[in-house]
This record gives structure tokens, sequence and C-alpha cells, in this order.
């Protein structure tokens, strides 16, 4: 299955969930399933039906396809850490989502188009994968020719997301160090990591 690029908002009232990766937005004004039919009692879903929303809570606000998402998931099981936990690590680390939690782009979407066309820097090289795991230690930073850009100036300006304890910002200078690892705190949104550990144990 590739990225999700269809209507945002929709997958998110299907999902009961604000994804704020995916768009900035919210379900908050009709926080039910799109459909004719309007607001009624959600159907009871089944254990892959839980599993499988949990999953894609993931895969949606991250912007992945599923067969990133499976990678993601088989290098989490390597580790001697928590599988949830290292995957929600795995995810947060990406450059794109660095970008987008510092507030240089106000969907990850925006951000990954950002690193892209080659206008982050990351401990002085130029870096245009939105893939790239960060490090501790880390500096990203917003080359000094695109520091005006609109899209950037504005998304600072009206960012409405909280930055993550584990990244120190300087809004001004436009860029952050990586302070520590995320954890599964780090995700801005609620998801149940277990299910998403359970719908994989399967297919793995």
């Amino acid at each position: 299955m590739s990225r999700y690029t269809g209507p945002r908002l929709k997958k998110m009232r299907a999902l009961g969930v604000d994804l704020p990766g995916l768009s900035r937005k919210s379900i908050e004004r009709r926080p039910y399933p799109p459909g004719q039919h309007g607001p009624k009692v959600r159907r009871k879903l089944s254990d892959f039906g839980k599993q499988l929303g949990e999953k894609q809570k993931l895969r949606l606000n991250y912007g992945l396809g599923e067969r990133q998402m499976r990678r993601y998931m088989v290098e989490a099981r390597r580790s001697k850490t928590a599988s949830g936990d290292k995957l929600v690590e795995l995810l947060e680390r990406r450059l794109d989502n660095v970008v987008f939690r510092c507030g240089f782009a106000p969907t990850i979407p925006a951000a990954r188009q950002l690193v892209a066309h080659g206008h982050l820097i990351v401990n002085g090289r130029r870096v245009d994968i939105p893939s790239f795991q960060v490090k501790v230690g880390d500096v990203v930073q917003v080359k000094e020719k695109s520091k005006d850009l609109k899209a950037i100036v504005e998304s600072l300006e009206s960012q409405s997301l909280s930055r993550p304890e584990w990244l120190d910002v300087n809004k001004d200078q436009k860029n952050a160090k990586v302070r520590d690892l995320p954890t599964r705190e780090s995700v801005p949104f609620t998801v149940d990591l277990q299910q998403v550990v359970e719908y994989y144990a399967k297919r793995l």
C-alpha cells in the first residue's frame, strides 16, 4: 500500500483521532465517521479491526507506506528495547518528523517537501532524505538562504503543537539540537502500541 494522498480529515474521522502530523485540521466539529448517515453508534470492532486502526494511526500520521512500516517494525523487533517503544523512537527520529516537531513546517508532508528540496542542514551538511534518522547530539537547522521562506516563517508563527522535550529548539536561529531519544510519550496523539505490535506479530 502506497503513501496516502487522499482527504486527510476523512481518514482522521474514520479513526476517531486528530493526527497532527497529517493535518492541522481537527475532527472536533464532526467527531464521527464520514458517511451519508451522519452521527451514529460505532460498530463494535473485532480484535483485528482494533489492531488495524492503531497501526493506521501511526502509518498515516508519519506519512509512510505499508512496506516502510513493516521495515520499521522488523528493526524494532530486533532491538533489545520493547518493540512498541523502539518503533515510536524510529518514527519520531525521522528527519521529516523532526522538522515538523520543531515547527518549521505545519505538517509532516510539508516537512518532507522542505527536506527533499534541500532546505535543511544536519550537523553542517545538507540532507535531503526525509527518512534520515537523527541521533542524540545532532543539530538540525534551516539553511541560511531558506530562513526567510514564507512557509517556514508562517509555520513558526502559527505553531499549535507543543515542542517535544527531547528537542531543544531555537526559534530565532531556526535550529534545534537533539537532546535525548524520543519515548512513547513523544507521540502527540493517543495510540495503543501493543495493538500495533500484535498486528505485525502475525504478519512478519
